[in-house]
Order: C-alpha cells, then sequence, then structure tokens
C-alpha cells in the first residue's frame, strides 16, 4: 500500500519545524546526521528537546552553529539579518558533488532551485547571480536538506498539505524591512491556496519552498492512521499553537490514485489539440482521448480528457492549464480494474513481434502484437499492415499449440 504524509500547517511552517516533525514521526536522529554527513558541512550540531505549544507535545528542534558570524533563522522570531552569503552555483556544485543518495539530491537541489528562481524573480536578476542570505546559511542548507534526507528515512511517502496560514505584518531581512510574506514566500506559493492569517512570519521562504517541491494540495486521500507528529515553532501564540501536525498512514484500501482530468474546449484549433494529447502522454499520462460534445450557447466543442496517477495529477493539470484554451481543470477520483502484463516474442516471415499478453485471475484474456514493431516490419517489408499483425497472431497460435 501507498504510505501518505499529511501536513497541517496550524501555525505555519518553516525548515526546523519540518525536520523536527520528521523526528517526532520516528526518524532517528543518528541516521538523520549519517544521512546529511556527505554534504561535508561543519561547525553545526543539532539540538533536540521535548516541549509544548498550547498543551500539545511535540519535537522543538534548533540547528545550532558554532561560528558566530552565522545566525540561525528561528520561526516566527528572526530577524532576516546579516546572515553568511552562499551562491546559488556554489550551493548547486556542493549539492552535486556530495555524494548524498540520489532522491535525496534530486530532492534537495529541486527545493534550492525553486528558491533561486523566486529570488530572481523578485530581485530582477537572473538565477545564476542569485546569492542566497537567510536560505544560504548553513542552517537553512541542513534544514533543506535533512527534509530530503529525513523522508527517504520516512519511507519516501506522497505528501499532501492543507493550505498554510501566511502571517501578516513586516520583518527585518538583508535587503531592509519587507512585507509579510516574504516576497519569496509569495512567489514560491503562486498557484497554492494560502491562508492570509496570523501575526508574523508564519510561513518563511524556506518552508514555502518545502511546501511547493515536496507536496500536493488536497483534499487529503482516505488513509489508515499510523500514528501523528508535531514540529513546534520557536513562539508561542495567542490566537493558535505554533505546531506543523503530520498525519503518516497507508492510503486506504480501494481509495483512488488514479483521477481522471477534463476540460472542455470550444476554441481550440485541431492542430493544438493534437499538439496536447502528445505533451501529455510524453508527461506519464496514462491515457488521454478526445470526444465531441455541444456546450453552451449550442457551441460544438471538445471534451478533452486525461487519465492520471495522483502523482502526476498536478503537473498534467498544469500542463492542461499551459497548452490548451481552457480556463479550468475538473478533477476526480475513479477506481479501475487493470490486468497483468507480459510480453513475448515471436517470429513472423516479416521479422520479430512482440506480442502483450493481458492476464486476469490466472487466465489470459487478451494477446496484442505491438504496434510500433507490426509497423515497422510493414513499412521496412512494403506489405500492409494488417498482414503483419495476422502473421504475428497466427505465430501466437502455433507457438501455443
Amino acid at each position: 500500500m501507498t504510505k501518505v504524509l499529511c501536513l497541517e500547517p496550524v501555525g505555519g511552517i518553516a525548515g526546523d519545524m519540518f525536520l523536527a516533525l520528521l523526528i517526532d514521526l520516528g526518524v532517528p536522529l543518528d541516521d538523520l546526521r549519517r544521512g546529511l554527513a556527505p554534504l561535508g558541512l561543519g561547525g553545526w550540531r543539532f539540538e533536540v528537546s521535548r516541549a509544548s505549544r498550547h498543551a500539545i507535545e511535540g519535537t522543538h528542534l534548533d540547528v545550532v552553529l558554532d561560528e558566530p558570524e552565522h545566525e540561525h533563522e528561528h520561526h516566527h522570531d528572526h530577524e532576516h539579518g546579516h546572515h553568511h552569503h552562499r551562491a546559488w552555483a556554489d550551493i548547486r556544485a556542493m549539492l552535486e558533488a556530495s555524494g548524498l543518495a540520489a532522491p535525496v539530491r534530486d530532492r534537495a537541489l529541486d527545493i534550492f532551485t525553486r528558491l533561486a528562481q523566486a529570488e530572481a524573480k523578485v530581485h530582477g536578476t537572473s538565477v545564476d547571480e542569485v546569492s542566497f542570505h537567510e536560505v544560504g546559511a548553513v542552517d537553512s542548507i541542513v534544514d533543506i536538506v535533512g527534509a530530503a534526507v529525513g523522508l527517504e528515512l520516512l519511507g519516501a511517502p506522497e505528501v499532501y498539505c492543507a493550505p498554510p496560514p501566511v502571517g501578516s505584518g513586516t520583518v527585518r531581512s538583508a535587503h531592509g524591512v519587507i512585507p509579510v510574506p516574504a516576497p519569496a514566500t509569495v512567489e514560491l506559493l503562486r498557484g497554492r491556496r494560502v491562508l492570509f492569517e496570523g501575526t508574523g512570519e508564519l510561513t518563511t521562504p524556506t518552508g514555502a519552498a518545502l511546501v511547493a517541491s515536496l507536496t500536493r494540495e488536497g483534499p487529503f486521500p482516505e488513509l489508515v492512521l499510523e500514528k501523528a507528529g508535531y514540529g513546534l515553532g520557536t513562539r508561542d501564540f495567542a490566537d493558535r499553537p505554533n505546531v506543523l501536525r503530520g498525519l503518516l498512514g497507508e492510503r486506504a484500501a480501494g481509495e483512488s490514485s488514479v483521477f481522471v482530468l477534463e476540460a472542455n474546449l470550444d476554441d481550440a484549433t485541431p492542430e493544438l489539440i493534437a499538439w496536447t494529447l502528445e505533451r501529455l502522454i510524453a508527461e506519464g499520462a496514462l491515457d488521454v482521448w478526445v470526444a465531441p460534445v455541444t456546450m453552451k450557447k449550442g457551441r460544438p466543442g471538445q471534451l478533452l480528457g486525461v487519465l492520471a496517477t495522483g502523482d502526476k495529477r498536478e503537473a498534467l493539470t498544469a500542463l492542461l492549464l499551459r497548452e490548451t484554451t481552457t480556463l479550468g481543470v475538473r478533477a476526480h477520483p475513479v477506481e479501475r480494474t487493470v490486468t497483468e502484463r507480459s510480453f513475448e516474442t515471436v517470429e513472423t516471415p516479416y521479422g520479430s513481434v512482440r506480442i502483450k499478453r493481458a492476464s486476469f485471475g490466472g487466465a489470459t484474456v487478451n494477446l496484442a502484437p505491438e504496434y510500433e514493431d507490426c509497423a515497422r516490419l510493414a513499412r521496412e517489408r512494403g506489405v500492409p499492415l494488417k498482414r503483419v499483425v495476422a502473421a504475428a497472431l497466427a505465430a501466437v497460435g502455433q507457438k501455443r499449440a
């Protein structure tokens, strides 16, 4: 069954809160340290403690720096001050050369890439010219790479996140006083649902990057709940517990991880639709289809449908919005029964053809020659496609006899 982690950022989200949550859910601290060792970063250590916010007990974590020029980003209670600067190119080179496990390295690179792109857009510069202040400090590198390590140690679950509260007011940064949510946070959460509530910086740029890179929006799937964990922020709030809650479990039996995405098109050209179908398949859609429909005001249109796994849902939705003229995409979960697939190769007078065998309940229910094999042989030998297909099916019958 699929492991799932559902995040509820009751008090917001920051890098240290996410790491604290993973530890509270059972990620061993020693394993987390070992997973970070390939970075080769010195001059820091974890300080982990048990604490409570509004009588809710959980784990609080600090990345404590031994070098005085570094300052740690304390969630909801920090000055974005004179942190050590690290260029994005240096951070990228460090991660690529670190020897981190591939899934960890790729997650960390994606998080930092999103941060670099957000900073570049906010400050009107190119990505390669970005020099990180807060997020380039050792503590934030540890937070980000630690998040990637911790998720792997947790079994690489699918991660969902409820809309995070972003806070309000102002905060001091290396660029002066800036509004809350910080401009980089706003850019990172563009396209996501957020809650404009709370006082102070509830969701930091690092927290926003984790949400954008690692999580999907709800609604949460049905779970067989295993455990709950709580990562605590530094400050106490009067209006809410400063906690990031995580619910860990397995997707309930029968809960669909496959979705049908639909969009009605009444002003898209045939070329545009054909292009979009190709792009959807290339990006991992299980199937795509187009059907004629009659829309409002009697207008003829096309219904474009996509069958997508849960992990491809957001990317394929974005592709539909980007590539077509639709103003919205519908999504609904579906249940499907699939056959077991296997391949065998048969020899025909025209050449070798792969045969796809579909089985259900231990019995063969369908046999189909691979189209690409048959089409290639038909072109090479100058014969009709149907003749190659018939020869392949005949060869299967002879093989079974």
